[in-house]
């Protein structure tokens, strides 16, 4: 299982890699692993401030439909406009080109809060 050292994820499997007051958001190798092959994901939230833990998008894969959630408050920037034409960048490289919305991040003391790669592999087992 990859677990990139550079990332900070939550307990539904996002990940968050910050960039100053920015921050790019996908789903976990785990997850996408989990959900099987990828083949629709919607966010039609860009230009919108949510709260951690509020669902900005979907993501639909052959066997199940599920919802995206915020790891931290923020306003999303941007969308990743590759995901449109290539939803299966989320299988191929989750934590690169798979990356789903870019946030200008609320408060760095969430980010703080979310979990190290050490506690989300343990959450794995």
């Amino acid at each position: 299982m990859n677990v990139p050292d550079n990332l900070k994820y939550t307990k539904d499997h996002e990940w968050l890699r910050q960039e100053g007051e920015f921050a790019y958001v996908g789903i976990t190798d785990f997850a996408q692993g989990e959900l099987g092959d990828i083949v629709f994901i919607e966010i039609e939230t860009e230009g919108e401030t949510l709260d951690r833990e509020e669902v900005f998008g979907s993501i639909e894969a052959v066997k199940t439909v599920s919802d995206l959630f915020m790891p931290v408050g923020g306003e999303i920037i941007e969308v990743n406009p590759e995901l449109e034409s290539s939803p299966d960048l989320v299988n191929k490289d989750p934590f690169g080109k798979g990356w789903m919305v870019k946030i200008k991040v609320a408060s760095s003391a969430e980010v703080d809060e979310l979990l190290s790669p050490k506690e989300y592999s343990e959450l794995l087992g």
